[in-house]
Order: structure tokens, then sequence, then C-alpha cells
């Protein structure tokens, strides 16, 4: 089981102070928060993708890598990459070379993104939006198992004998989740691809996430990929907690009435009646967390949203503290009563092992003008 947190990069004011970060500061909060989720033993630190104020969480490649540099065990994803307006050659290129500089420590998340100017902004028909997100992705798995690629598809230029570099670290591909809030076309895709369906699991009840994990394991095990037990699923996400319950409410409550998201809406005590939102003390939040298991089954990744809302990095930082605490009971009641069937989460080394082992893909193209490989020139 792998417990984690997931960022969306928002720039929020501080409704307690009415100050705003700045962009600057956002972003090497950013770059704190991962480091500090290392630090306390947190397995993932993942970052969303948006390309409009006020969001700074644009460019996560660069993000990703930047904290791969400082960090040494934590795996880094993405929550989500866009698969319907990224071009999926650089989603190869990109992440590969991610794979590589960070000895396989990363993952991601496709998804469609909850932005609809994101699309013109790209080039792209946001009513193409499930055909872009089935579309690219076949592609980009087809750049991450093959060299010399032909390919011609709808939405962008044909491909002739193309090989995308780097080839993915020791011959195997970063795992991919397929994130979704509502949409049963991504947890097909997920199932039959045999990859991971995450399901965002921030906003809406549990019966909503029961029916979408559901259909995700059906279909996995239609698929022949294992049991619907052996599916591997991820879900969201949020809380806030203080030692004392009602300091948390009272603390939390201005940020959740004037989030931009779910403020101004339903009440902070309905809102976590009706949905995974826990506010409250570390042993509420422990056992919350440990009952999305009565309806989702036994599962991989529990992320967590945890610095939005205008929350100040230093109390972004004391949570983390906070779920560093509880973080050896929640994975031993992960644990507890765990199907002996019930795969692990995908790592780089588990894919590998499943691989036969570390192998070498290098491509080693031919010299137009010599006529050589490089191989040749090497050993020459």
């Amino acid at each position: 089981m792998q417990i984690g947190i997931f960022t969306v990069g928002d720039v929020t004011t501080d409704p307690t102070t009415g100050r705003t970060p700045t962009e600057h500061e956002r972003i090497k909060a950013t770059v704190a928060i991962a480091k500090k989720a290392e630090e306390v033993g947190l397995d993932v630190f993942a970052t969303g993708e948006h390309h409009n104020p006020p969001f700074i969480a644009s460019n996560p490649t660069a993000t990703l890598a930047y904290i791969g540099a400082q960090t040494e065990n934590i795996i880094l994803s993405t929550a989500t990459t866009l698969i319907t307006t990224t071009d999926p050659v650089l989603i190869a290129e990109d992440y590969a070379k991610i794979q590589h500089l960070t000895d396989g420590r990363v993952d991601l998340m496709m998804g469609r993104g909850n932005t609809g100017p994101v699309y013109p902004w790209f080039g792209k028909d946001i009513r193409q939006g499930i055909n872009l997100a089935v579309e690219n992705y076949a592609l980009l798995r087809r750049l991450w198992t093959e060299s010399d690629v032909d390919w011609e598809g709808r939405f962008r230029t044909p491909l002739q004998g193309y090989t995308s570099t780097p080839r993915p670290l020791d011959g195997v591909a970063p795992f991919v989740w397929h994130g979704s809030i509502r949409s049963p076309e991504i947890a097909e895709q997920a199932a039959y691809y045999g990859d991971g369906f995450f399901h965002n699991h921030i906003f809406w009840p549990a019966s909503h996430t029961e029916q979408m994990v559901r259909l995700y394991r059906e279909r996995f095990a239609h698929y022949g990929h294992g049991t619907a037990e052996q599916a591997i699923v991820g879900l969201g996400g949020q809380f806030f907690m203080r030692k004392n319950s009602q300091d948390a409410v009272r603390e939390f409550r201005p940020y959740f009435d004037n989030a931009p998201v779910y403020g101004h809406g339903p009440s902070l005590e309905d809102f976590t009646r009706q949905t995974p939102l826990t506010v409250g003390s570390p042993q509420e939040v422990l056992e919350r967390t440990l009952s999305f298991r009565e309806y989702a089954g036994d599962y991989q990744r529990q992320l967590f949203l945890v610095d939005h809302a205008g929350l100040p990095l230093k109390t972004v930082l004391e949570q983390l503290d906070l779920l560093g605490e509880i973080l050896p009971e929640m994975r031993k009641g992960f644990a507890e009563g765990r199907g002996a069937d019930v795969p692990d989460a995908p790592t780089h080394a588990s894919l590998v092992a499943a691989a036969g082992g570390a192998h070498d893909t290098t491509v080693h193209a031919e010299d137009t003008m010599t006529g050589t490989t490089d191989r040749e020139e090497v050993d020459a």
C-alpha cells in the first residue's frame, strides 16, 4: 500500500490574513512540501497539471525532475498528466527522461483535466476529449514499447519510423494510472490495458466511488488481467487535523467556506458527511481513511490533498507531521485482513522483475553519413 499526497498547485488567498502568495512562493512551497513528505515517510508525491491562473502547476516534468534531484526514496507522480492536450510524443520523451534521472522513481496518472479552455489553448476540441484520451494513450504505449513506429490517427500528424528517446529505463515504461472523477470511459480504458485506475474521491459520495471502482474491477477481470480483487486501484482524499477535533474544525472552517472549489456551497458539516473530506483529530482521520476499504475493497494507493484553499506553508507542513505520526497505524490498518492475492502497488523494481529483469533498449541508429551505428563507432 502506497500512501502519499498530491497538489493541484492553486494560488489562493488566505482568508484569515487576506494575503495571497506569489507564484514564486507557491512554486518553492511545492518543493518544500514534497521534501517534507519524504521526511515523514510517505511513499508518493504527485503534482497536477494546469496551464492557467490561479495555478502554478504547469510543466510538471520540470517540477518532478527538480524534486527528484533533492529526494532519494519518494515516488514522483502526476495528478494528472493531460493526455488530451499534451502531445504523446512529448510525454514519452519527458517521463522516460525523468525515469532515468530518478532511477525509476516515477509513474504518472493520465487524465483529461478540469479546465475546459485548455483544449483550444493547445489546438484541441473539447468535444473530442474522450477520443483524444483514447487515441493519444494508444500511441504513447507504442512509443514506449516499440522503435521505428509508423502511426496515423485523427488528432496529430502521422509518424514514420519514429523512435522516442530516451528509451524507458531498464526496458520498462513508467507505470500508468488513469485518473477520473466521473467518466466510466476512463475506467474502461484503464481496465482494457491492465493499468491502474485512480478515482479522485474528493467531491463525490462513497456510493459514486463504489460504482466507479466496481466497474473498473469488473472490466479488469473481463479483459483477462486477473481477478477483480487484483485490479490496481488508487483513491484521493482530503483531511485537516489537529490534536483536538474542535480545534481542527474551527481552524479549517474559514478555508473551507472561502475555497474556490467548494466554498459558498454546502456547509463544512454537510460536506464532510457526504464526501471523504475529514476534519478532526488524527484518530478520526485514521479511522475514516481505513473505512474507504468498505466500499472500494483492498487497494494500492491513497493520496491526500493537503495544500489547497490558501492554507499557509507552515500549516501544511504541520499537517504532514501529524500524518507522519499516524502513518504506522494507517499502514497496519490497511494490512489487516488484506487478501493474500491482492497485489502490492507497482514500482519500477516490481515491473522490472515481472519483465524478467532489466535490459537496455538503447537504439543505436545508423549514421546516414558513414553507414555505421553509434555502437560500432564506440567499439572502434
